[in-house]
């Protein structure tokens, strides 16, 4: 696991970091560390949940981790890619100098808070990976001390350590280094706010971690909003028959406002460090059009499932329709947009390039337009922002997420006074900043204009506990809808379940991976054993 002759050494041990190209060398060091985590995360993520489905071509390897099957040998299965890039962060904060001052400002402490949240995002990802994983804080610069004994730290004792660890930082800036490659490098960083939200989310620290995500988006000099952006019906039109795509287009190039933090990868395929993900989801050249993952029956099953309110304007006359709930011609048409707006696939002899050797149909997930491989984007944010307000005893103000966005006028119409009360500023957001011109609740994105859809509701349920089981699992169809494809669902599934104490919802969801025709008895039997949830460590 401990590999002292590879590269999680990285310097010598008398080398101390003082100077400033040291430490932009040093943290640029580590983000090509965690490019070998970058089609990792995303993977483990979503081949072993319910949204993704692998085609005959998929390598062993990948039907190894869907199945729950995968084994130490297993390629994905590498434990040592994330304590290279531990060993790194490890080295580089116990050797940066920390005294050295200019104008009486520490020169390195925006550096070193980026370190820190490198380090504590990258133990987050490996042990909700393993379950437990050796906890080692120092760096490993020896074979002896390589082939120590650590604690075991399990998921709630890491994120309590990282927790106290990155919380001094919540205020320091990234560091400035302008743009790398004609990539805007303060988007490598990630925001020490909301990796603290992940760690109190992860953690059953709900009411910090809702706090964490609101300073994040509520953030007075550069406030995070939804945006507008919206796959949806028109409204000018009741028939039904043409929808605008403006949701795709959040994902074709880094620079967009919703992308907060991505790992930047090489753009030639030659590189080591080129993301695969393009070639497994996407038809390709490269691949001869076959690829290896697609959309699950029980994805499409989720969208379709979905109510779709339009409010029809015409004049003065303003309607609200529900758009049909079958579409022959056009199947995917039904329930919410998104995944319609970011997922095609077209006969291989309409395209220009065509080749007798394609597959017959060529697939585009529009969520693998890029080299780069995301970490962090804003609607991904504000459904765990979600999650922590609905866990932290305020359901109505996580549902108001959902439907209709946290701007003050919506606020105040549907949360209740009571929960009002209760949430303090955890509800706080400018009633300048954010409005109904550039805010909209996440179901939005898809399913039209959620505000209007009476169907849409928390029903009247016997307890506050009731109430709070039933937002977190329309999040978690939110999750689906929104972040399908990103890397998130199987963690997402994860942290309900084991919140819950309920093996049942972890295996019972993606025992329907295949829809609910195709339900998959002997692997909701295997997933009833927790032990199957997480990797084993070689």
């Amino acid at each position: 696991m401990m590999e002292t002759s590879s590269s999680l050494v990285m310097f010598s041990d008398d080398h101390y970091l003082d100077q400033p190209t040291d430490t932009v060398y040093s943290v640029l060091g580590i983000l090509n560390k965690m490019q070998a985590l970058a089609d990792k995360t995303v993977l483990l993520g979503e081949i072993r949940g319910d949204l993704v489905s692998l085609t005959a071509e998929a390598p062993l390897d990948l039907k190894q981790l869907a199945a729950f099957q995968a084994d130490a040998n297993n390629s994905y299965n590498t434990p040592h890619d994330y304590y290279a890039v531990i060993n790194n962060c490890n080295y580089y904060l116990s050797h940066v100098d920390t005294t050295l001052k200019k104008r009486n400002e520490p020169i390195f402490q925006n550096e070193y808070a980026v370190v820190k949240a490198f380090r504590a995002w990258t133990y987050l990802q490996l042990v909700t990976t393993y379950g437990e994983v050796p906890f080692i804080t120092e760096p490993i610069l020896t074979e002896s001390a390589a082939n120590k004994a650590y604690p075991m730290y399990t998921i709630k004792a890491v994120c309590d350590y990282f927790i106290d660890d990155l919380t001094p930082y919540v205020n320091v800036d990234f560091p400035s280094y302008g743009p790398v490659s004609s990539l805007d490098s303060k988007k490598f960083f990630l925001p020490v706010r909301v990796v603290l939200g992940d760690l109190c989310l992860w953690g059953g620290r709900y009411r910090e971690a809702a706090g964490f995500y609101r300073d994040y988006l509520a953030n007075e000099t550069t406030p995070v909003t939804t945006g507008l952006n919206q796959a949806s019906w028109r409204s000018s039109e009741s028939t039904f028959t043409m929808w605008d795509n403006n949701y795709a287009v959040l994902f074709n190039n880094m620079g967009n406002q919703e992308i907060v933090s991505y790992i930047p990868m090489e753009n030639s395929e030659r590189d080591k460090d080129y993301s695969q993900l393009r070639n497994l989801f996407n038809s390709t050249p490269g691949n001869n059009y076959y690829v290896k993952a697609t959309p699950s029956a029980r994805m499409l099953e989720i969208s379709k499932a979905q109510s779709h309110a339009l409010v029809y304007t015409n004049g003065a006359l303003r309607d609200t329709l529900y758009a049909p709930t079958r579409n022959d011609e056009h199947p995917l048409w039904v329930g919410d947009l998104r995944l319609a707006a970011s997922y095609t696939v077209v006969n291989t002899n309409e395209t220009p390039d065509y080749n007798s050797l394609y597959a017959p149909k060529k697939q585009t997930i529009a969520k693998f337009a890029t080299d780069h491989v995301v970490l962090y984007r804003r609607g991904q944010i504000y459904l765990r922002y979600a999650e922590a307000l609905n866990r932290a005893g305020l359901p109505q103000a996580a549902f108001a997420v959902l439907k209709y966005g946290v701007y003050a006028n919506a606020l105040n119409l549907f949360v209740s006074s009571e929960e009002k009360a209760i949430a303090g500023n955890l509800l706080n957001f400018s009633q300048y900043a954010f409005t109904a011109t550039n805010t909209l609740g996440i179901h939005s994105r898809g399913s039209g204009n959620a505000g209007a859809d009476t169907t849409y509701v928390i029903p009247a349920l016997a307890s506050k506990e009731d109430s709070v089981r039933y937002v977190e699992d329309l999040i978690c169809t939110e999750n689906a809808l929104e972040t399908a494809f990103e890397g998130y669902r199987f963690y997402d599934l994860l942290r309900m379940a084991l919140r819950r104490n309920d093996s049942d919802f972890l295996a019972s969801m993606i025992a329907a991976r295949q829809g609910t025709a195709g339900y998959d008895a002997a692997l909701y039997s295997n997933l009833l054993d927790r032990s199957k949830w997480f990797l084993p460590l070689p």
